[in-house]
């Protein structure tokens, strides 16, 4: 046998030895015979390289460095889900789907594996890049190290694959793996991991992937997603994803009904312990898929989907000092400084008190026995009080009258759960918190500059507001700490860069009041222009699709202010994006303003994500769900006869893909 059929060989027999032993636990052969194995493939391809397969199996051992993780843009958003930690809950879910389904759904339960959430993408069979999933938007990527993991397939099993797809998942490490990690750092005298979650995640960002070929970590995958993959239900991508070779979990199943999720997450409740990972709960999705897209997504996550936690893990410990930081809006946050206590895995030394309210209401106490709660929250909180140890000479808490970071007195608005700090523009944390958020990557988005050079630049008093920015120079910013030539450059063409970005997100970054990501593309949409927005009425704004009374309250203070114009003014002089493109203007018409939609059934022209946008772009307004308001049903193939029947019954006009093309002249 000739060089090249022997590696080819050695690479086939490899890749089969590793998919049976981690991915179906089922090893033919010994680890000795394995690693023999290995070893005479790695020394047949340092002898001819030209032969070496780019996703061979002696490229799982690392031993790349990884400098910088470059940060990529998903082709396909990874949402987060909604929490639910009752039966209740999950039955007020139901009715929302069953109102657009108008049918009985089957749905899909499957565990919450507690890992670093990752995208995997394929081309043509092959592994070709690994993302962590950073805010959902962007992320990490980690490809070198991702190749490490035994379990993930660099090469396709069977045929007929997706010419492109992600597959979405989470990198855990077992309760074995860790045990072992842990002892081995013990015996080298190093501090032991607190929990397995956080040392999967650190590990994808080790720089030398031979470190990270060295933890046994494994991939848990359970969601395909790309265009023309060919699936029709999420459990028929469960199975497909099996037979490509990838490690999905066997405890996932459909069930017919919400009584059947229920007993799965009463059974799992009681047995999670048994399983060798950790997990938090069960997460239950709607089977077919194109359900999914007719019910669509919230800002933050999908409205087919809904996680359900498994009661929290409670402790209880001493609270020493109740201590308050100020956000970036001003708002107060009572913080309970505790004496450290293991909860969930992790060491809790901080947990929130939330506001006045709640301290009053549990009659918190420093020096208080109290429990504390890891829940759906990062952030743990206290849910109780033990009065059985309190001191006889305990006092009732007061809760600070004056800012513990300026001094102003605070104030706290009728109907209002928290304490504001109304210095806004001279508050140390509310001027940083603001730049900041201006930065954050769902804002401007600015390369270069992260948090802590923010405040960096305000303590040496460089900026006091985001207009300040664009006034900096490389020789203002070369004297900070830690900045070199190369990041002074970088920090510099990132802020001339963001005057690139969208008016959408600058005024999601410009920190109005419950202004956020969906508000401020709803706003910027409807006034195209700042200064519309900035002229517009209380009313004017409340008739805005979506706006209620607070956020137009609050958007029409945030432009009274004196303060708030000079800085938009500045902005604008230094050529900030604060009206929406000549681009996007031209695409947009107002033939269907008014008029309210449906998407229903399979298309062949455009997606149904193309038609909503179409939708959008000529001023209609997309739902999910048939009313007495809905003005037209885009009827697909392969749409619900209960559906149909209901528009038909409400005197809905029923539209088909085509006759809707030729209303917005498509072409």
């Amino acid at each position: 046998m000739n060089p090249k059929e022997k590696i080819q060989q050695l690479t086939e027999e490899l890749r089969e030895h590793n998919y049976k032993y981690y991915v179906l636990d089922q090893p033919e052969i010994s680890d000795y015979e394995f690693d023999m194995k290995l070893k005479e493939l790695q020394e047949l391809e340092e002898k001819f390289p030209e032969f070496q397969d780019e996703n061979s199996p002696t490229k799982r051992v690392g031993g790349e460095v990884t400098k910088n993780f470059p940060t990529i843009k998903h082709e396909h958003r990874m949402y987060s889900l909604s929490n639910s930690y009752s039966e209740e809950d999950l039955l007020d879910w139901e009715k929302r789907i069953l109102k657009v389904a108008e049918q009985e759904v089957e749905y899909v339960c499957e565990l919450k594996y507690d890992g670093a959430s990752i995208s995997l993408t394929y081309e043509n069979g092959k592994f070709i890049q690994a993302v962590t999933r950073g805010d959902g938007i962007q992320g990490d990527e980690v490809t070198q190290n991702v190749k490490t993991i035994k379990s993930v397939p660099l090469i396709l099993k069977g045929e007929h694959h997706p010419e492109k797809f992600h597959i979405r998942g989470e990198i855990v490490l077992p309760y074995e793996g860790f045990a072992k990690l842990n002892a081995e750092r013990v015996e080298n005298g190093e501090e032991p991991y607190a929990n397995p979650r956080n040392t999967a995640s650190g590990s994808l960002k080790l720089q030398d992937s031979s470190l990270v070929a060295k933890r046994p970590l494994d991939c848990l995958l359970y969601s395909i997603v790309g265009e023309n993959v060919g699936l029709t239900t999420q459990f028929e991508s469960l199975e497909k994803a099996r037979n490509w070779g990838f490690k999905v979990p066997a405890e996932s199943k459909l069930v017919c009904n919400m009584k059947e999720v229920l007993a799965f997450i009463e059974y799992w409740d009681k047995h999670r312990h048994d399983l060798p990972y950790e997990t938090d709960g069960v997460v239950v999705k709607v089977n077919n898929l194109q359900l999914q897209e007719e019910l669509g997504f919230t800002a933050k996550s999908p409205r087919w989907a809904m996680a359900y936690k498994f009661k929290a893990e409670e402790a209880s410990t001493v609270l020493k000092q109740i201590t308050y930081q100020v956000g970036r809006t001003g708002a107060i946050t009572p913080v309970a400084n505790l004496e450290a206590v293991q909860l969930a895995g992790t060491t809790v030394k901080r947990a929130s008190l939330h506001n006045a309210d709640q301290i009053e209401k549990l009659d918190v106490r420093e020096g208080d026995t109290v429990f504390v709660e890891k829940g759906g929250e990062i952030i743990p909180k206290i849910t109780g009080v033990d009065f059985t140890k309190r001191a006889t000479d305990s006092k009732p808490t007061q809760y600070i009258s004056n800012c513990p970071e300026c001094g102003s007195e605070l104030v706290r608005a009728e109907g209002e759960a928290l304490h504001y700090c109304p210095n806004a523009s001279a508050c140390p944390p509310q001027v940083i918190g603001r730049i900041q958020h201006y930065i954050s990557r769902k804002a401007l988005d600015i390369e270069g500059l992260g948090g802590e050079t923010v405040a960096l630049l305000v303590n040496e008093a460089l900026i006091n507001n985001y207009a300040d920015l664009y006034t900096l120079q490389k020789e203002d910013v070369l004297p900070l700490e830690r900045m070199a030539e190369k990041s002074a450059e970088n920090l510099i063409n990132g802020i001339e860069a963001s005057k690139q970005v969208p008016f959408e997100r600058v005024l999601f970054g410009l920190g109005i009041r419950y202004v956020g990501e969906t508000v401020a593309k709803k706003l910027a949409k409807h006034f195209k222009h700042i200064d519309k927005l900035a002229e517009a009425t209380l009313e004017e704004l409340i008739a805005v699709d979506e706006i209620g009374e607070r956020i137009a309250e609050s958007v029409v203070a945030f432009f009274q202010e004196e303060k708030s114009l000079e800085i938009i003014e500045r902005l604008k002089q230094h050529g900030v994006q604060l009206q929406i493109s000549e681009e996007e203007l031209a695409g947009q018409t107002d033939l269907l303003s008014g008029k309210t939609f449906v998407i229903s059934g399979v298309f062949e022209k455009v997606s149904r994500s193309e038609l909503k946008k179409l939708i959008e772009k000529n001023g209609g307004k997309n739902t999910s769900s048939i009313s007495k308001k809905t003005d037209y049903l885009v009827a697909g193939e392969n749409m619900g006869p209960a559906k149909l029947k209901k528009a038909e019954d409400l005197g809905v006009n029923l539209l088909s893909e085509d006759e809707f093309l030729e209303m917005v002249n498509f072409e």
